[in-house]
């Protein structure tokens, strides 16, 4: 298989999950080191941008924060459309939450086929006294849908850099294997939804962040 090494990669990444589980923050913390204790609704989409620095490769991620709310829910496939990547969120106090992250899973897997990586996130450690989704249930729901499972507190900003760099790393993967597959004149997946191009050795070694709003974000 061809290596990631001395490449740039142009990644669309997708946040969803219900209300009031912590979408917003999480992408907040990781973007820009931020949160904010009162509640943020986002009114259909906010859009953040972040570079970094992997294995000596540079990654673009465009990060789509959606809304949770039930009557935003038919928007959806208006911005998870073409995403090489998803981070499903539910709340571990909430078990109503971590239920919807089910749906989602199959709503994503009809649109974008199986390509798309997926990470399914527990959030709010921080409230681990008043738990209603074990760590156990994650982690058999993500192997089962042959996602990867974290559990993170934006608010503590704990587990959230370790969620990103496993995402970035398997598209990274994924995005190589085709390009190999192109090359050789092979069928390719779903994944060609982003840019592969060979870099010069002198990859950018500090992550730079950017980040900006797409509709109403509140």
């Amino acid at each position: 298989m061809a290596s990631a090494k001395n490449k740039s990669f142009s990644f669309k990444v997708v946040m969803l999950g219900e209300g009031c589980v912590g979408k917003t923050s999480i992408v907040l913390r990781y973007c820009e080191n931020k949160f904010y204790a009162k509640h943020m609704t986002t009114l259909q989409a906010s859009f953040f941008t972040k570079k970094l620095s992997i294995s000596g490769s540079r990654v673009n991620l465009a990060i789509w924060d959606t809304a949770g709310q039930e009557r935003f829910h038919a928007l959806g496939p208006i911005y998870y459309r073409d995403s090489n990547g998803a981070v499903l969120i539910y709340d571990i106090t909430d078990e109503e939450s971590f239920q919807k992250v089910k749906s989602w899973v199959k709503e994503l897997r009809r649109i974008l086929g199986n390509e798309v990586c997926l990470c399914i996130v527990g959030n709010k450690t921080d409230l681990d006294k008043d738990r209603n989704v074990s760590s156990e249930d994650g982690e058999r729901f993500a192997d089962a849908v042959g996602a990867k499972h974290f559990e993170t507190s934006a608010k503590l900003n704990t587990g959230i850099d370790e969620l990103f760099l496993s995402l970035c790393k398997r598209m990274m993967e994924a995005a190589v294997v085709e390009e190999q597959a192109r090359m050789n004149d092979e069928p390719c997946s779903g994944f060609a939804r982003r840019t592969l191009q060979i870099m010069d050795n002198d990859a950018e070694e500090t992550a730079t962040v950017s980040s900006g709003s797409c509709c109403f974000s509140g």
